[in-house]
């Protein structure tokens, strides 16, 4: 992106942009049909269910004054603003962690305050989100998101391991609660004497670690062996919702033996019973908060203002990485500004405001490039059969699934038509053209496997519009009125899905595989090497690697240990902040700079192990599976906490060039054999394990020859 100060440049760009292609956001959705259901329910889901949980954290927080009901409303009333005006129809907006964290201290510090109080203290946030809007509105007009980019990996996954320190903090507070009197109820009711108390805790136990447990378990519900492969994937992208629904019926098999407390369930009042509207006309007492508050509202708002700066900006990075090969232009600046009129309308209304949300914002770009995927897929397989039909040669076959390709991109007034195309697939066919000898000979499925080649080879692309986005928002608002099914979920069920989200987002975060690498025992670290592995482990010092490592974690106890300070505790997005100038001055004097850029890269960049298995035929590698298996296109390739894509670095195998057999000696598995292809092996493997010593690559048993462990995944 383009550094650009000037006033009103970036928003003005932007929506010069989006208008051009503002018809088509919405064409392409109805186009789709009733396929465009499923990203939208996967990401349905996805958002609802955190933000369910956001707001019985709330409610616990907040003495009551903030529920479910508001988090819910939040999120869909700002979204279907955004699917509808808003510039990147790709970003998914919730209430976020960060902003519950933001009121409960704002909750707080007001209770305590005779002139404030919790009787305004919505208000009183109504003049925090006045002043976080007028925040955005400069920081959009001046260009601020030009500078996003400075903001790299460092403070990114610093951010997000604190986020889930955060939500894992929540699910330990929450069943330890479990155990205790809840405050606002009476300790003279049966279920809150210290034996079903007691119970209650244990029940919470079950529930929260078998949630936990089965939804980690379905999330890899796509390595089972066991069901097809359309039921594997519709487990691991349902099967936490599923799971949630299933734990909370268990929770109902005691019924009728036990106190009716047991288990505690979420706790909101129905949108419409009476007194509920109160939160919805706090603007009339805004005039109430004394003047000295007003102005210091300033304060946290600054600090929200940088979360949501940060948070948004990124979030919407995420949504249009360049490996999706998105063909719109972005909207940086326009959105932050939209942000600051959504932040204004929110505490109007006594609401949390919603920003871009992580990693919701890139599955929903994921989801969509896996329905263009299967909508190109679909046209040109049927186009290619239907040439086959007609005795076709493999050079007509192609021209005509080309063609097709070229109608259903409907290229843009202003831009050129899509020269990508099926590039792959063309070099495909004229090799096995050269193959057969002539490339007009009529060809079959016997010599040409369309869905195979074009599963393979289709470029990975996106179905941009802002209809699954819509609809996403109005089904998380017609949670509203489910609000009696929904309170039938027990809190303990929550916590354990927090403690779900803390987990999840771990894998893929560098800085949490720096730390478990730091506990590796030395011998034992040439195991990264047999799986995919991010580049800096074959490139820096392991030395260097720790002195980072060990810096990044002490900034991160010192972020977390601000967050438990009663007043400064709204400071810690400062923290986040003042990583820009740390990582940009001052670490750049300690770490050289080849070192510094690997382990604070831009994108995430594996080095594949082997990614084909090592059992040959006749000397050529079997590959492991492809776009043609039933797994979910994209699936694997995106980390799970932050929703990036992993790019695959050099050495780079295709599954059309064997590997000689001299080459595949240094593949070898370092466990067996120093000639390995990473330079830093030998320092990854420390001390040479003393059960290894002179074996060299043979089996200890057989004395036979095994293949190298690097191709496999786990």
């Amino acid at each position: 992106m383009e550094e650009s100060f000037l006033p009103f440049h970036g928003i003005k760009n932007d929506l010069q942009g989006r208008l051009k292609c503002y018809k088509q956001d919405w064409t392409g959705g109805f186009r789709a049909g009733f396929r465009i259901l499923a990203p939208t329910t996967y990401i349905f889901f996805a958002s609802a269910i955190p933000v369910i949980s956001f707001g019985e954290q709330l409610e616990r927080d907040t003495d009551g004054v903030l529920t479910a009901v508001q988090t819910l409303v939040s999120t869909a009333l700002c979204g279907i603003i955004h699917s509808i005006i808003g510039g990147q129809p790709l970003l998914i907006l919730g209430v976020a962690e960060p902003t519950v964290i933001m009121y409960t201290f704002m909750f707080n510090f007001a209770k305590n305050r005779p002139d404030l109080g919790s009787q305004l203290f919505l208000a009183w946030t109504g003049w925090v989100c006045v002043w976080t809007a007028i925040l955005l509105f400069l920081l959009a007009i001046l260009g601020a998101c030009s500078i996003i980019n400075r903001f790299t990996r460092l403070a990114g996954e610093l951010f997000g391991l604190l986020i889930a320190m955060l939500f894992m903090q929540e699910a330990i507070k929450g069943l330890v609660n479990e155990f205790r009197i809840p405050e606002r109820e009476n300790p003279k009711l049966l279920e809150f004497q210290p034996s079903w108390r007691f119970a209650n805790g244990m029940f919470a136990l079950v529930l929260s670690f078998g949630l936990l447990l089965t939804a980690l378990r379905s999330r890899k519900a796509r390595s089972w062996r066991y069901g097809s492969g359309s039921l594997r994937g519709f487990i691991a992208d349902y099967g936490v919702p599923l799971m949630v629904l299933v734990w909370t019926a268990v929770s109902y098999i005691p019924a009728g033996t036990i106190p009716r407390g047991i288990p505690r369930r979420l706790f909101s009042p129905n949108p419409w019973s009476p007194g509920a509207y109160e939160n919805w006309t706090v603007m009339k007492d805004m005039l109430k908060v004394p003047l000295l508050y007003i102005i210091g509202a300033f304060i946290p708002a600054t600090m929200i203002a940088v979360l949501y700066y940060f948070d948004h900006s990124v979030a919407s990075q995420l949504a249009q990485q360049k490996e999706f090969n998105l063909r719109k232009p972005p909207s940086f600046h326009y959105d932050l500004l939209l942000l600051g009129f959504l932040t204004i309308v929110c505490g109007l209304l006594g609401i949390p405001p919603a920003n871009g949300v992580i990693p919701q914002s890139p599955m929903h770009t994921k989801s969509l490039a896996t329905l263009k995927h299967q909508l190109l897929r679909n046209r040109l397989v049927a186009t290619a059969r239907k040439c086959m039909h007609k005795n076709a040669s493999l050079g007509q076959v192609y021209d005509s699934m080309q063609e097709a390709y070229q109608q259903m991109q409907t290229p843009l007034v202003y831009q050129e038509p899509s020269a990508r195309g099926l590039k792959e697939l063309k070099e495909s066919t004229i090799q096995m053209a050269s193959n057969m000898g002539n490339i007009n000979a009529p060809v079959d499925e016997t010599v040409f496997d369309v869905e195979k080649e074009i599963d393979d080879l289709l470029p990975v692309e996106v179905k941009e519009q802002r209809l699954s986005n819509l609809l996403q928002s109005a089904l998380v608002g017609g949670c509203v009125a489910a609000m009696p099914l929904i309170k039938k979920i027990p809190t303990s069920v929550l916590w354990g899905y927090f403690a779900f989200m803390a987990i999840e987002s771990l894998p893929g975060n560098q800085f949490w595989e720096r730390i478990l690498l730091l506990f590796t025992a030395p011998s034992r670290r040439y195991k990264v090497l047999e799986k995919y592995h991010v580049t800096f482990v074959e490139t820096v010092p392991f030395k260097t690697i720790a002195v980072f490592t060990i810096f990044q974690t002490a900034y991160l106890i010192a972020c977390f240990g601000i967050t438990w300070i009663p007043i400064a505790g709204v400071l810690f997005p400062l923290m986040i902040m003042l990583l820009v100038p740390v990582r940009q001055y001052i670490l750049a004097k300690f770490f050289k700079g080849a070192h510094l850029q690997d382990l604070d890269a831009a994108e995430y960049e594996e080095s594949p192990a082997v990614p084909f298995n090592l059992v040959t035929q006749e000397g050529e590698l079997v590959r492991t599976a492809s776009f043609a298996d039933d797994g979910e296109i994209l699936d694997g390739m995106i980390t799970r906490g932050r929703g990036e894509i992993r790019r695959i670095c050099s050495p780079k195998v295709t599954s059309s060039t064997a590997t000689p057999s001299k080459e595949l000696q240094s593949l070898q598995s370092p466990r067996f054999s120093d000639k390995v292809y990473s330079p830093r092996v030998n320092e990854l493997r420390g001390e040479q394990s003393p059960g290894s010593v002179g074996r060299g690559p043979f089996s200890p048993r057989t004395n036979e020859a095994r293949p190298s462990n690097l191709g496999k995944s786990g």
